[in-house]
């Protein structure tokens, strides 16, 4: 992993899809597009390693989180985040470990961010599907510890926590402001917890913290769009298209080339 991030000297393709990925971030917090914020850290590993792009988005998370559980401070599930909680703690050190083992390894690492964002993907396709196997049955206490720690493992190497948490929560029918505001405060206490293997693992540097402070603006920019989409497009339509776009860049980062460069050379074109 590099020592500090001269972002200035990267080219603009570089900031393109970092202030995307950034902006996405910001449109999925305004209630738009549903999860789609989780496409930011596979979507920055094409340009940067993976820890990197990891740790430039944490302290943009713990922002946004702040502003979201001054909604929702009242309205949670005490006994399920107590249930997940203690597993997503658990996750958390193992995805440090992850981060740790293959530090020196970023082709494993861009592959573990892959199969994560295929996961999501598939997730998304089958999700009827996979609710209706749960929704007959309340999920038992050990499932709920066994999905908050995958919980917190995906959320450390890619900020992608929220499936195995709405698996667990969905079926238990919790009104809407308990369900959203249950989640809300699992991932403000995850990413804030967060902090602590990414400092250990000398992932908070100067040069990703300064530049996650330029890259603020972005997310209100992506809330400011969030709402403004919410009232004029068909999220959909919005969702298939980034969703697709999940597809790719996970697939990328598994075969580590560019997709449509491979593309073109299967068609001999």
């Amino acid at each position: 992993m590099t020592n500090q991030l001269v972002f200035l000297n990267h080219p603009p393709l570089f900031w393109l899809i970092v202030v995307s990925a950034v902006i996405l971030v910001g449109i999925a917090k305004a209630g738009f597009g549903g999860g789609l914020g989780v496409i930011a850290t596979p979507l920055m590993s094409l340009v940067m390693p993976v820890a990197d792009a990891a740790a430039l988005l944490l302290p943009l998370l713990i922002v946004a989180d702040l502003f979201s559980v001054r909604h929702y401070r009242n309205h949670y599930d005490s006994v399920n985040l107590r249930l997940l909680l203690p597993g997503a703690l658990i996750g958390i050190a193992l995805g440090a470990f992850f981060f740790d083992l293959f530090s020196d390894n970023e082709r494993v690492l861009k592959m573990g961010v892959g199969f994560i964002a295929l996961g999501f993907v598939l997730f998304q396709t089958t999700r009827p599907l996979v609710m209706e196997n749960f929704v007959s049955k309340r999920p038992s206490p050990i499932l709920g510890t066994l999905l908050g720690g995958l919980t917190g493992f995906t959320s450390t190497l890619a900020h992608v926590g929220g499936p195995p948490a709405t698996i667990y929560l969905l079926p238990q029918n919790l009104p809407r402001q308990l369900f959203v505001g249950t989640l809300v405060i699992l991932f403000m206490v995850v990413n804030l917890v967060k902090l602590v293997p990414y400092w250990y693992l000398g992932l908070l540097r100067w040069g990703n913290l300064t530049t996650t402070l330029l890259l603020l603006p972005a997310i209100y920019i992506g809330v400011k769009l969030g709402v403004w989409l919410n009232q004029n497009f068909n999220e959909l339509w919005f969702n298939r298209l980034v969703y697709g776009l999940f597809f790719l860049t996970g697939l990328q980062l598994i075969i580590g080339q560019s997709v449509m460069g491979l593309f073109w050379r299967v068609m001999g074109w």
